[in-house]
């Protein structure tokens, strides 16, 4: 059991998840691709749980991406349909695990059912401190870079800025992610060795964590492992 291996005292603050293999998994199984989605949020469920319980301050979910728009229209509506039936269905317990929910992303993409849910949601949440729960829907993360890069052009001509003012830190409160630690932890599970243009510019120095294991059967132990993993290794931050 690795949940027993892990030092408390060393955990990762903010741990970010690529959420891969939910239609493969599905398929394998002769199932359509959506079911592997309505199992995958079971797997959200006890991934959030975990994390609370371990006492990790940010877990930050790749959910939809804005490339994830192209695929058929069937199965966006049927992604954006459990999106809303999943907010309503566990924001008791994230109120009851004392869980704020908030998003990066394109939200303005979003259809307005989910919008309204969310901010809902978000409101609800707001004052809860044990858990911060980062949804990335309409998501990716050249479009937040040119985001920032456009708007801070905006500020330089509009005075605001100067060249000088330029650094990584400035860069780093325009983004999506401002006043979010970057991660220090980065899992994608279901077998793929890339990060798919999720926190590019947050994840410069993040420990990087892949797993054959498909999202719906990634489980609390899985979640364990790859934190104790992740406290083997010396991070030295390129120096």
């Amino acid at each position: 059991m690795f949940k027993e291996k892990i030092d408390t005292s060393r955990l990762p603050k903010h741990v970010a998840i690529i959420m891969d293999g939910n239609g493969r998994w599905a398929k394998e199984r002769g199932y359509d691709r959506i079911y592997g989605h309505q199992k995958g949020v079971t797997s959200v469920r006890k991934i959030t749980e975990a994390a609370t319980e371990l006492g990790i301050e940010y877990l930050t979910l790749y959910t939809f991406s804005t490339e994830n728009w192209d695929r058929p229209s069937d199965e966006v509506k049927a992604l954006m349909e459990l999106l809303v039936l999943t907010i309503d269905r566990e924001i008791e317990d994230l109120e009851k695990n004392n869980i704020r929910l908030t998003t990066i992303g394109d939200i303005s993409r979003l259809p307005s059912e989910v919008t309204k849910k969310l901010e809902a949601c978000k409101e609800k949440t707001a004052n809860n401190n044990k858990l911060n729960l980062i949804l990335a829907l309409s998501y990716s993360s050249r479009w937040e870079i040119t985001k920032a890069v456009k708007n801070i052009v905006d500020d330089v001509q509009n005075g605001k800025l100067t060249s000088d003012d330029i650094s990584d830190t400035l860069i780093s409160r325009y983004l999506t992610t401002a006043g979010i630690p970057d991660p220090d932890l980065m899992i994608r599970t279901g077998g793929e060795i890339r990060i798919s243009n999720f926190l590019l510019w947050q994840l410069a120095y993040t420990e990087l964590y892949f797993t054959s294991t498909y999202w719906p059967e990634f489980d609390q132990e899985a979640f364990y492992e790859a934190i104790y993993e992740f406290q083997q290794r010396e991070r030295r931050f390129g120096k």
